[in-house]
């Protein structure tokens, strides 16, 4: 899919009119290496968004605050128009909004988006792990969360504050990686037959996060290739980034590991913020080893973004 963004609605809308259409190609972010070009079915797309409504109480108009190109932003639009109306464009005006974390962080900061978060009847966050504070601090002023979980590969979020929406199965295999199935996921990559095949198991599609279940919730523990071997010491720079941003001098932080002479990686924390080196790997180390404390500060203006509000993990790595 390109296009504007009414262009892109307008397609959609047609696409969802005529009979039998061919698979919708999207493109993934590339946030961690190469964009991938996933085919989605009607079926797939459909089925996402019925469920969706499912969950958070039926159907209505979505306000469009992401990029309508990458799956988020176009189930957005797939489901407002579905709900009879083009999704909108104005913070406040609609029944439903999904964001990233970084725009919740940031719309919390002002008093007036504040609010207008706080008119919808759910508001959907994804792309990204939601730390508990910035979800503590939405609930405090009255924003009703949803954390969503999924991929362009699932036609979107499949997994709403933990639990899998109807249809879609969740299980941990035995390498510890989060397996999706169900009537949401994709025809495979375009173009690609081995990619395709390498990520699917009987029917079930590997992600490249690592999870649990916790009384039928499913927890993700980060990506398995997020985990930083610094001096023989596996890293989950999940982890350490989310303690960080708990930090009270800290206002955004990623956690990165670049190469090393002497310990094979080195964690570098990446932070928006005025707390010192010092100060972060005894933050740190209260809660975690402080083996997993970050040896290297780098103090940014803003974290790296792609075009949909994800995390630039390529570019913090160069």
């Amino acid at each position: 899919m390109s296009g504007s963004r009414d262009e892109v609605v307008a397609l959609l809308e047609e696409w969802l009119a005529v009979p039998d259409p061919a698979p919708l190609s999207v493109e993934t972010s590339g946030s961690t290496g190469r964009p991938k070009r996933v085919l989605l079915s009607r079926r797939a797309v459909l089925a996402s968004a019925t469920a969706t409504h499912d969950r958070l109480g039926g159907p209505g108009e979505w306000t469009l605050l992401l990029p309508v190109t990458y799956v988020a932003g176009l189930q957005v639009a797939v489901r407002s128009l579905l709900a009879g109306t083009p999704p909108n464009d104005t913070l406040g005006e609609g029944r439903y909004v999904s964001v990233v974390p970084t725009q919740l962080h940031r719309m919390l900061a002002e008093p007036d988006q504040r609010a207008a978060l706080a008119a919808y009847e759910a508001v959907l966050v994804g792309g990204a792990s939601l730390d508990p504070a910035l979800r503590a601090a939405a609930e405090q002023a009255g924003v009703r969360v949803v954390a969503t979980y999924g991929m362009s590969e699932t036609a979107g979020g499949c997994v709403y504050d933990g639990l899998a929406l109807p249809g879609v199965g969740v299980r941990i295999g035995d390498d510890g990686l989060v397996r999706l199935g169900g009537p949401t996921l994709f025809d495979g990559y375009d173009g690609d037959p081995e990619l395709t095949a390498s990520v699917l198991d009987d029917g079930w599609f590997v992600t490249s996060d690592l999870g649990e279940l916790v009384e039928g919730r499913l927890r993700v523990l980060g990506r398995a290739d997020d985990v930083v071997n610094s001096g023989g010491v596996k890293v989950p720079a999940t982890a350490v980034a989310r303690r960080l941003r708990e930090h009270p001098g800290v206002e955004h932080a990623e956690v990165v590991g670049v190469e090393d002479e002497e310990w094979g990686q080195r964690v570098v924390a990446v932070v928006v913020g005025s707390a010192g080196l010092e100060d972060l790997r005894e933050w740190v180390a209260q809660v975690h080893p402080r083996s997993w404390a970050p040896r290297e500060l780098r103090v940014v203006e803003e974290i790296p973004l792609l075009g949909n509000g994800k995390v630039d993990r390529m570019a913090l790595l160069a």
